[in-house]
């Protein structure tokens, strides 16, 4: 079931894409497991909802 952020994690995904690099931004689809899980853990936090995050932008910027 698809769901919204609470405030809380969207807070942390804000802060997860704040720490990105242009780089990563715009070449989103090219990141590795490893580098989402290494901008995750520099934002503190959760690296399984970053990762759906991301994938979600993927999904929806590849439309």
């Amino acid at each position: 079931m698809l769901a919204a952020p609470t405030a809380e994690e969207y807070e942390h995904l804000t802060r997860a894409v704040a720490i990105m690099t242009g780089d990563e931004k715009e070449n989103a689809c090219n990141l590795s497991d490893e580098q989402v899980k290494k901008i995750a853990l520099d934002a503190k936090i959760d690296t399984g909802m970053f990762a759906i995050f991301v994938n979600g932008y993927i999904i929806e910027t590849k439309k």
